[in-house]
């Protein structure tokens, strides 16, 4: 542990850690101030070595160690299962979108574990704690928007009634990826959706921002703001 600490100083950029603190204000770990590809050049590294011990640490002291757990697991070469059983103690600890979101973003195993995922995925969702409904649903809009899964997403949607606002703003995100990738069901949930105003017009604003949606449905969906 010490050895990756010292490599972390070596790796600190003050500039960015200044930077990065202003978007990332909810971590309760100190910052050093390394710049995400350097943590996961690193969490490569660790994780042809002893990543076992660095994994089982329960104590941690910066944002950077939280970060690199969470590649670290994404990186490894063990089976599903190994891979949950790491995830079930890391899930709980995180405490900002960007460990959340940069996790999820490298957990690569999920493309050939799909119904695994998903059902390991359903408890998250179901939970009062921020951070874990985030991490389903960013989980659901990296992997699952299509077809097969997007009505049952839509449902658990619906039920999911945090007012935290990493929450909702997972929950907006989630609805413009699924706008641009299944427009005529995302638009029928829309049209019909059972979520709060603020997350509503949330999402709209973000589908009306993508480049990847025309100007025709654009016009569309401002008319749609509550």
């Amino acid at each position: 542990m010490d050895n990756i600490i010292k490599k972390l100083f070596e790796l600190q950029d003050e500039e960015y850690k200044n930077f990065h603190k202003t978007l990332c204000n909810t971590s309760k770990y100190e910052m050093i101030g390394v710049r995400v590809p350097e943590l996961k050049k690193l969490s490569k590294e660790i994780a042809k070595d002893n990543y076992m011990d660095f994994l089982n640490e329960k104590e941690i002291y910066f944002y950077e160690e939280e970060m690199l757990k969470g590649l670290i697991i994404g990186n490894i070469s063990v089976s599903f299962d190994e891979t949950c059983k790491y995830l079930e103690e890391f899930i709980p600890m995180i405490d900002n979108w960007a460990v959340c979101d940069t996790t999820c973003a490298n957990l690569k195993i999920t493309k050939k574990n799909m119904n695994e995922m998903w059902l390991f995925l359903k408890k998250y969702a179901e939970s009062d704690n921020e951070y874990e409904i985030r991490f389903a649903l960013v989980m659901y809009l990296m992997y699952y928007i299509d077809e097969k899964y997007l009505q049952e997403i839509f449902s658990i949607i619906k039920n999911i009634k945090s007012d935290k606002y990493y929450v909702k703003m997972a929950i907006a995100w989630l609805i413009s990826v699924a706008f641009i990738k299944e427009k005529e069901l995302t638009m029928n949930f829309l049209k019909n959706a059972d979520i709060d105003n603020w997350t509503y017009n949330k999402a709209l604003q973000k589908i009306i921002e993508s480049y990847r949606v025309s100007n025709e449905d654009k016009k569309i969906i401002r008319k749609m703001k509550h």
